[in-house]
This record gives structure tokens, C-alpha cells and sequence, in this order.
């Protein structure tokens, strides 16, 4: 059998996390644990957890760390996470990776790699603001990457009025880049100077970041 494999996976908004995370996950045959995913899916299935969250978002309260702490242990804890995880947007904070070290040192692991998604902040505004949705059918476009066939026509649906998220304009995308790099610079401090960390070009073609997380997560060797 393959000794266990937990990466950890983390950048801005706007990095390609998700491009990269699930094609990432299988490659190595472990499962993707998304903190949105996971959301989504106790608050829909009135779990214990998520009825706990439930209560502090219907407050408009911040979910505390506990709760989201107890959903992730929960999840790793399943069968499919016995032999790894790729946990993709947490932790967030430090108390949050404190606490998932310990979570780790139970099950007997820890995390073997950190993958931080970096690119230039200009990179970042251009993928984000250039995202198109259609109203219809909810397919995803983007003005410089992925246009669509006929400017502004749903290539799906053939819908017309393809919209922009109020918030995907340069100045919030600015705003929320400088909130991100307060909140997890310490983050990347933690493991600055550790063989772990793993600083991927995120602002490269899409097939040039894959052949750099191939070189920072070699394919685990059989025992």
C-alpha cells in the first residue's frame, strides 16, 4: 500500500485553485475537501455540524472555528480520506491549522505538502473581472480566455445578456486581494523554510502549472 498523502492547497482569489484541486486529487486517489463543498453539504443534509452553522449564519454571525473545525475532522475521518486528503480553503487561520495538525497526529499523519498558488495581482484582477455567467443556464465564460462564439450570446443556450458578478469588478477584486494577503501571510510564514512549501507560478498557462504540482507531489511509489 501507498503511505498516506495530505496537501494542503491555498492562494488568492483568482489563482486557479479549482482548475487545478480536483484533477489533483485523482491523480493522486485522494478526495478533494472543498470547506464550500463541505458547507453546502451539511447545511442541505441538517447534519448536526451544519445545523450549528446554520444558527450563526441565520444571525449573520461568522461560523466559529469549532464548527468549521468539527466538519473537516468529520470528513476526514470518512473511509474515502483514509489515505489522504487534498483540503483546499482550509485552514484559514492560524488557530485553524493548529487545530488541524492535531486533527492529523490522531489519524497518525500530517500534512506532507503545501502548495501555495501565487500570481501578480494584475493577473488576478484580469481573470476575475473577464468572468462571464450566463443568466440562463449558468455556463461560465471569460472576455479574454474563454470568450463566448457571438459577444454577449450564450454559447450553450444561445441566451443573450451574459452578466458579471457585482463584486468581480477591479476595485473589489483589489479590496478582497489586500484582505487575503492580511489574513494568510502568517499562514505561509508558518511554513516558510520547510521542505514542504511549495511556491507554484499560478499566474502561468494552465499546462505549465500542472507540470510544476507534478514536480512538487511526485506519484506516491508502492510499498
Amino acid at each position: 500500500m501507498s503511505k498516506t498523502l495530505d496537501i494542503l492547497l491555498f492562494g488568492p482569489p483568482g489563482a486557479g485553485k479549482g482548475t487545478q484541486a480536483t484533477a489533483l486529487a485523482a491523480r493522486h486517489g485522494i478526495p478533494h475537501v472543498s470547506t464550500g463543498d463541505l458547507f453546502r453539504k451539511n447545511l442541505k443534509e441538517q447534519t448536526p455540524v451544519g445545523l450549528m452553522a446554520r444558527g450563526f449564519m441565520d444571525r449573520g454571525l461568522l461560523v466559529p472555528d469549532e464548527i468549521v473545525c468539527d466538519m473537516v475532522r468529520i470528513r476526514l475521518e470518512e473511509e474515502d480520506a483514509s489515505a489522504g486528503s487534498l483540503l483546499d480553503g482550509f485552514p484559514r487561520t492560524l488557530p485553524q491549522a493548529d487545530a488541524l495538525d492535531a486533527m492529523l497526529r490522531r489519524l497518525g499523519r500530517r500534512i506532507d505538502h503545501v502548495l501555495f498558488f501565487d500570481a501578480k495581482d494584475e493577473v488576478l484582477i484580469e481573470r476575475i473581472a473577464g468572468r462571464l455567467s450566463c443568466t440562463g443556464c449558468g455556463a461560465a465564460f471569460h472576455r479574454s480566455f474563454a470568450p463566448p462564439r457571438t459577444d454577449g450570446v450564450c454559447d450553450h443556450c444561445g441566451r443573450s445578456g451574459l452578466s458579471v458578478r457585482t463584486d468581480d469588478n477591479a476595485d473589489t477584486v483589489r479590496a478582497r486581494l489586500v484582505e487575503y494577503r492580511a489574513k494568510t501571510t502568517p499562514l505561509l510564514e508558518r511554513w516558510r523554510g520547510s521542505d514542504r512549501l511549495h511556491v507554484i507560478d499560478a499566474g502561468r498557462p494552465i499546462n505549465e502549472v500542472e507540470r510544476a504540482l507534478a514536480l512538487a507531489v511526485p506519484a506516491r511509489a508502492e510499498a
